[in-house]
């Protein structure tokens, strides 16, 4: 068990509030800075087909100016592939994108996709980049994720974080056998989506789960009390669930 769990926060959002209205506030940059001195372990950052929150220029301001990792989410597309291979950020992990949703709605089919991936996949990991699949906890598609050569996983936990009672509980398990096939795999796993302080501790708590990945509820909680608290907060709930499992 890795007891160190990476903190990677998704900063998307503080673009779609400068997007909102123009210019330049607020700075996601200046947002990526202030993660990594409340305790991120990594940077992540969605450029979407329709730009509607990080831009290209956001992306080529984080990959010169940010120290930390720069973990670049993106579809599979040949647009997506020529940004990657022009910034090389450190990861990169592959979304399913649909023009019209409002938020990514569920995991990767990389069994129905297998070829195309398994092509992709190739071109990034050959430009440097650590390749991950955003999917759902189903065993087939991490044996698919496998296959296609990608080293790491991140499994979709917006149904976890959406589910009550007793579904919630199923959900986990969900969440905890996809974990256990990541090991008897082979695959690095992380974890990410819907994540706050009221779902984290489960998950956190997954003992072979590296990372996880937070982004929009942090925003939303920094307007009550600053990015900082939020981000510490979240930082010191996933070290108790770590020290917790370890005890």
């Amino acid at each position: 068990m890795n007891n160190r769990l990476r903190l990677g926060v998704n900063i998307d959002h503080v673009a779609t509030i400068r997007n909102a209205r123009g210019g330049r506030h607020p700075d996601p940059v200046k947002a990526a800075r202030l993660a990594a001195a409340a305790g991120a372990d990594g940077i992540t950052a969605h450029l979407r087909e329709d730009r509607r929150h990080i831009s290209d220029d956001d992306i080529q301001r984080l990959a010169a100016e940010i120290e930390l990792p720069l973990n670049l989410e993106m579809a599979a597309t040949g647009e997506m592939l020529e940004v990657a291979l022009r910034h090389q950020p450190h990861a990169v992990c592959i979304v399913p994108e649909k023009r019209q949703e409002v938020t990514t709605e569920g995991g990767l089919d990389v069994v129905g996709a297998q070829a195309h991936l398994e092509a992709y996949v190739g071109r990034l990991s050959q430009a440097g980049c650590r390749v991950s699949l955003f999917i759902d906890p189903e065993r087939h598609q991490l044996i698919a994720a496998k296959s296609v050569g990608a080293p790491v996983v991140e499994l979709h936990t917006g149904a976890f974080c959406d589910a009550e009672g007793a579904a919630r509980e199923r959900e986990l398990e969900r969440l905890r056998e996809g974990a256990a096939t990541c090991l008897e795999l082979g695959l690095e796993c992380h974890a990410g989506h819907g994540l706050s302080f009221d779902s984290v501790l489960d998950v956190a708590a997954i003992p072979n789960v590296v990372e996880l990945n937070i982004g929009h509820f942090l925003v939303g909680e920094a307007i009550f009390g600053g990015l900082d608290s939020s981000i510490r907060r979240m930082r010191a709930l996933m070290d108790q669930a770590r020290t917790e499992l370890s005890a």
